[in-house]
């Protein structure tokens, strides 16, 4: 995709927020079981690289935005303020608290599998950019705990939050492929063919009221980086097999958020920004001449248009901790 869609100030913007973020301890979102009082332990001292952003996982890939951008804008107003706090961050001494967490017991299930997946998507930008930082420590043990899970789940799970395993495995799936981490990518691909490759006559009812996923278009999204343009196409006829009638207009349709400000209204704002980029990916994995095609490309427009809107609307910090992140990748994708 071309990465020059977003104007140096919307990206200067983007910037600054996700700085502004990843530096900022409150409020925070502790979600830890705890076997005793002497447990509660600060979210920064627990978390030194990525204690921001509300929750771990936001800061993980608000620090992926911060990265990207100094990769493809690297003389956008703030980048030096940005290295700057950049450097405080990811120091080996803190990425090796993150580690050690991850290679405890508590640190087996934790964050699976949105967290790890922004976790593995920003090892492998920095692994390939050429920057200064490393989250090197932390990706090990990520990767090898991913493998461990994936090799083993039988079923998938299809919400649209952050338990979605159709969404994670696609990130970890590409950054696998950028890493040249053949055994990686094969444990994704296994996996998506595993839950989806026999599934016909999709018939959930999107959206809930939390989802800034789509169900559908994410294991979409996922299929159609485990299939050939060909097969993929005879899945998703398969899939969504009525994908024009009355009854997914609400699929195809940005859905109206009453309140980007709320947590669930925020998500259903994101959702729009989401869908914005299956359907996109959905329009050009197909065949040229494919029925979807330019379905796929209309319901894109009309998702990124919609959601455009919330990622600078001045909603709270509900909105501002992540939309960011979801309208940066639209654009400029992970690679």
């Amino acid at each position: 995709m071309n990465a020059t869609r977003l104007d140096d100030g919307t990206a200067t913007r983007l910037l600054g927020i996700a700085i502004e973020n990843v530096q900022r301890d409150h409020p925070v979102h502790w979600t830890h079981v705890i076997d005793g009082d002497d447990r509660l332990i600060p979210q920064r001292v627990l978390h030194p690289v990525f204690a921001g952003s509300f929750d771990w996982h936001s800061c993980v890939h608000q620090t992926w935005l911060a990265v990207r951008l100094l990769r493809l804008r690297p003389s956008l107003a703030g980048a030096d303020l940005a290295r700057d706090a950049l450097d405080k961050l990811i120091t080996h001494d803190n990425c090796a608290v993150e580690a050690a967490f991850f290679a405890s017991p508590a640190g087996r299930y934790w964050e699976r599998p949105y967290g790890w997946a922004w976790l593995l998507l920003l090892d492998a930008e920095l692994r390939t950019s050429g920057l200064p930082w490393s989250v090197a420590p932390i990706a090990d043990v990520l990767r090898d705990r991913w493998l461990e899970w994936i090799s083993a789940a039988r079923l998938p799970i299809r919400t649209g939050t952050h338990s979605n395993t159709a969404f994670a495995t696609g990130l970890v799936f590409d950054a696998a492929q950028v890493n040249g981490d053949f055994e990686l990518a094969s444990a994704c691909v296994d996996a998506a063919l595993r839950w989806h490759r026999d599934e016909v006559a999709y018939g959930g009812f999107e959206p809930d009221a939390a989802d800034f996923l789509s169900p559908a278009l994410t294991t979409a999204d996922l299929m159609r980086r485990a299939l050939d343009a060909p097969e993929f196409a005879a899945w998703l006829d398969a899939y969504l097999p009525e994908l024009e009638s009355e009854r997914w207009r609400v699929l195809r349709e940005p859905f109206p958020v009453d309140d980007p400000s709320d947590p669930y209204g925020s998500h259903l704002a994101g959702l729009a920004l989401s869908r914005a980029w299956n359907w996109e990916a959905i329009a050009e994995a197909l065949p040229a001449g494919h029925r979807y095609v330019e379905l796929a490309r209309t319901a894109s427009a009309a998702h990124r248009e919609a959601g455009w809107t919330y990622v600078f609307g001045g909603h709270g910090y509900m909105a501002d901790h992540w939309l960011g992140t979801f309208g940066a990748y639209l654009d400029v994708k992970a690679f």
